[in-house]
């Protein structure tokens, strides 16, 4: 089927752009966690959300559930991975399928974290963002994956039962954390095929496919390398957006330079703001709604 507004992201934009659709009568997809925003969850004490002064951030995540739940949204927690405008409509890669919708809202947030050097020449071509979507190419073979969260380690595992080697090294929040980590593998990995590499990774490089990860202690040859992160850049996501440094560009609208594609929140640029991140959602929501309607005229 092909949803009217399919939206990435389960963050304050991400709620709201849904929540608004809900409200014009739409069909919609929404992807992420049903955590939501694991950033406003950890939040202490959020002082400038209107009407709700001084809430911890896991109250107003759960407000924020009840809402999505009033209105019967539910969460699709597929990690999407790729977006592709095919013109009157965007194919969303999630999970290993293939989604449709007229229209699309990235509410996904903002990577802090920098590419590794080669990362971006050779995405597509040895590197890549999804083991579910990728992993079968490397049956029988080696793969590297560099972690930057929880996710990164099942990822790890499901790619041990494809692959003859998997080395993981932990990056990020999962840096410095070895002893833990060897724990988890040693517990799930019976074939002990999942090797941890305790360094940090300097740079990708290879000829025509990617198949060396250079890191402070050396280099390791694979077949394949994975970088599994929290948030992928918007133009790594979508190709053909155009983006300024990290964020995507948008005027007042929330409207991109792809015709139907809409980005608000963290991804749009500063203020990193939560009510500013829910108005953006609703602008973003709205314009969704009407490009739609104009298609239907």
């Amino acid at each position: 089927m092909r949803y009217d507004i399919a939206i990435i992201g389960t963050g304050p934009a991400g709620v709201s752009a849904a929540i608004t659709a809900k409200i014009r009568n739409k069909n919609i997809i929404l992807f992420g966690s049903k955590a939501l925003s694991d950033k406003m969850i950890k939040a202490h004490r959020i002082l400038n959300y209107p009407g709700l002064p001084d809430i911890p951030g896991d109250e107003l995540a759960e407000h924020m559930r009840e809402h999505l739940k009033s209105l019967d949204i539910e969460v699709t927690e597929k990690q999407v991975s790729m977006v592709y405008a095919m013109g009157s409509y965007f194919g969303i890669q999630a999970g290993g399928e293939m989604f449709e919708a007229s229209s699309c809202i990235l509410a996904g947030g903002v990577s802090m974290d920098t590419t590794i050097p080669g990362e971006d020449n050779y995405l597509g071509r040895g590197v890549s963002y999804c083991t579910t979507c990728d992993g079968q190419f490397y049956k029988d073979k080696s793969a590297i994956v560099v972690g930057y969260n929880e996710e990164s380690i099942a990822d790890a595992e499901f790619l041990s039962e494809l692959c003859s080697k998997v080395y993981f090294i932990p990056s990020g929040k999962l840096y410095g954390k070895a002893e833990m980590l060897k724990g988890l593998f040693a517990e799930s990995n019976e074939n002990a095929n999942i090797v941890l590499i305790n360094e940090k990774p300097l740079e990708i490089s290879g000829g025509l496919k990617a198949d060396t990860l250079k890191t402070d202690c050396g280099e390791h040859k694979a077949d394949g390398i994975f970088v599994i992160r929290d948030a992928v850049a918007p133009d790594k996501l979508i190709p053909g957006l155009k983006t300024d440094g990290r964020h995507a560009v948008v005027d007042l609208q929330m409207k991109t330079n792809i015709e139907g594609l809409f980005v608000c929140g963290d991804a749009a640029g500063e203020p990193y703001q939560y009510i500013k991140a829910a108005g953006q959602g609703n602008t973003a929501a709205i314009s969704a709604v009407r490009y739609i309607d104009s298609m239907q005229h």
